[in-house]
């Protein structure tokens, strides 16, 4: 796979690994317009999405066991690098310790792309079947929650997921591991509460907003047209705005002490609902 013409940079301090490490900040992401994909199966969900890499980092030195016995669609760690390669993607080689200092994630794989920034204006996406089914995630703060609810929206069949009011961008390294790069994978959007309701009204998308205040069962609920299934906050749950717009408020039966699940936990029992009855 070493390939001697492949640049490489061993200096912690060198300018261009600087650069790379800036792209953790969300204002470098939303400056240059790039963001960060780190792991094997994270890169190969982004080319099985049409996601062409501007820039691939390697360490083989790190490469792991199930890196090398690697996947049936794009293969080994070294076969992907060629792949890569072959495409005309830059590959650059990095010392274990200048791809330490890069890596943002436990136990790197010895594999970083820089990739172009995902979202798209609220405006971009489109409701064009009578059975769409989207999620809003209001507010949430963690990175890892967001990037949880896109993994079950790409594996319940969700058609476009949107950020309202976001609190942190598609592009955070954090949303990409956490989502196993299934982010690329689906239509994803950010805008207001108050301009999501619009655009969910124009499109004649019914509202259920996930709520504990409420005697309605999310069992109880026909969610076989076009439906968006919203979630709030992990501290205060959705807003009275998101709630004063719901054709149904929802709640998830709770046995024990405490009165809600976590976020992505939540979105994951309702939106199984809907792939439930949508069956």
């Amino acid at each position: 796979m070493n390939d001697s013409r492949d640049r490489a940079i061993t200096s912690t301090s060198n300018p261009r690994l600087k650069a790379l490490v800036a792209l953790r900040r969300r204002r470098t992401r939303e400056e240059t317009g790039q963001t960060l994909v780190e792991g094997h199966e994270e890169i190969r969900l982004a080319l099985e999405a049409g996601v062409t890499p501007r820039t691939l980092f390697v360490s083989e030195e790190l490469f792991s066991p199930s890196g090398r016995a690697g996947s049936q669609d794009i293969g080994t760690q070294p076969e992907l690098v060629e792949r890569l390669r072959a495409a005309g993607v830059e590959v650059v080689r990095l010392s274990p310790a200048a791809y330490g200092k890069a890596s943002y994630r436990e136990g790197p794989d010895g594999l970083l792309a820089v990739v172009e920034s995902v979202g798209m204006p609220l405006s971009s996406l489109r409701v064009d079947r009578a059975r769409w089914l989207g999620l809003v995630a209001q507010g949430v703060e963690k990175p890892g929650n967001l990037g949880a609810m896109l993994r079950t929206a790409d594996a319940a069949g969700v058609d476009a997921v949107v950020a309202a009011d976001p609190v942190t961008d598609w592009g955070n390294p954090n949303v990409v591991r956490a989502s196993k790069g299934t982010v690329f994978a689906l239509p994803v959007a950010g805008a207001t509460t108050a301009a999501a309701v619009d655009w969910l009204r124009a499109n004649e998308v019914t509202l259920v907003v996930t709520t504990p205040e409420t005697d309605v069962l999310h069992t109880d609920v026909d969610y076989t047209g076009r439906v968006a299934i919203a979630v709030g906050s992990e501290k205060h749950g959705a807003d009275g705005a998101l709630l004063a717009a719901a054709d149904h408020r929802v709640r998830i039966p709770m046995k024990g002490r405490a009165n809600s699940l976590n976020v992505s936990v939540a979105a994951a029992v309702v939106l199984y609902e809907a792939v439930r009855q949508r069956s």
